[in-house]
């Protein structure tokens, strides 16, 4: 019989490091906003940053949360200064856990051309989440797990219902086919996050009546 250890609550530090990727965040992704809300986006890095810690991650991991969408949503330049600042591992994830940038995203106009460039970043990134390493891949369920939650409570809301995804370029049929394989892909890797990710999945199909769980690349 083996044994795995893992990280206990006691092992786990935060330093002055953590509160500097704090600001940096807070910074970088001033005025921007959750999807169709007034919630600031620095709440859904928190609460990725919260979640890697809840599954056993460690500080570097953690500021990672804080930081994984820092050059996808605010430009490639911030590769550099989160090297710098932050070291070579927080940057490895960061960069794991972006599958395009600022500037790739904005030379898409139509809606057409929006989709398509969406559907080729996820296939893309669903492959690489398949081979990626293991301290890439709590950060990256974690990032899919609270979007998922937060998809389930707008659900859950009379308020917005399934209108929530019109707020995705790949409408409802396409949210839930990339949630599906992501849950199926985190769950094969044994990514700790993966079992409460499948729970949210499963709840997203339920809402919107969408019994059958079908993979972004069927």
């Amino acid at each position: 019989m083996t044994t795995t250890k893992t990280t206990t609550q006691a092992e786990i530090r935060l330093t002055g490091r953590y509160s500097d990727a704090l600001d940096y965040a807070r910074m970088q992704h001033a005025g921007q906003r959750r999807k169709g809300t007034q919630i600031p986006y620095l709440s859904h890095l928190m609460g990725v940053s919260s979640l890697v810690l809840d599954h056993g991650g460690d500080e570097d991991q953690a500021i990672a949360g804080l930081l994984h969408d820092v050059i996808e949503d605010c430009g490639a330049q911030h590769e550099t200064a989160v090297r710098e600042r932050f070291g070579e591992r927080v940057t490895c994830i960061v960069l794991a856990c972006t599958d395009g940038t600022q500037e790739d995203k904005a030379a898409f106009q139509t809606q057409e051309a929006k989709y398509a460039d969406w559907r080729r970043r996820k296939l893309a990134y669903l492959e690489h989440l398949r081979h990626t390493d293991a301290d890439a891949l709590l950060v990256s369920c974690c990032d899919k797990l609270h979007n998922a939650r937060a998809i389930v409570g707008d659900l859950e809301d009379p308020a917005v219902g399934v209108a929530v995804f019109n707020r995705f370029t790949a409408g409802r049929d396409g949210t839930l086919r990339y949630y599906h394989t992501l849950g199926s892909i985190f769950t094969a890797r044994g990514a700790l996050a993966a079992r409460a990710l499948e729970t949210e999945v499963a709840r997203m199909h339920a809402l919107t009546g969408a019994a059958a769980r079908v993979g972004l690349d069927e």
